[in-house]
């Protein structure tokens, strides 16, 4: 059974964001600036172009380069807050 704080620790502050290049819409929690917390809400395989024609398994890959940089445009636009400040 999930108890509240679980569910606070593995959700809490994820907010949406859609990227920029392909429109694959993320939950994402921005912890510091160099730590991101990204929950996909799609297959990744099918809805990023870069995961669709990556040549080994997706979970392998890190993430996607054009929604990391799309991330951090929210970052510096101030629409995506930062937790740590």
């Amino acid at each position: 059974m999930t108890t509240p704080e679980t569910v606070e620790f593995l959700t809490g502050g994820l907010r949406p964001h859609e990227c920029r290049s392909c429109g694959t819409c993320v939950l994402v929690k921005k912890n510091s600036i160099n730590h991101t917390s990204i929950q996909w809400t799609t297959n990744a395989a099918e809805s990023c172009p870069v995961f669709a024609d990556a040549d080994r398994p997706t979970a392998l890959l890190d993430t996607c380069p054009k929604l990391s940089d799309s991330i951090d445009d929210a970052v510096r636009e101030g629409t995506l807050v930062v937790a740590d400040g």
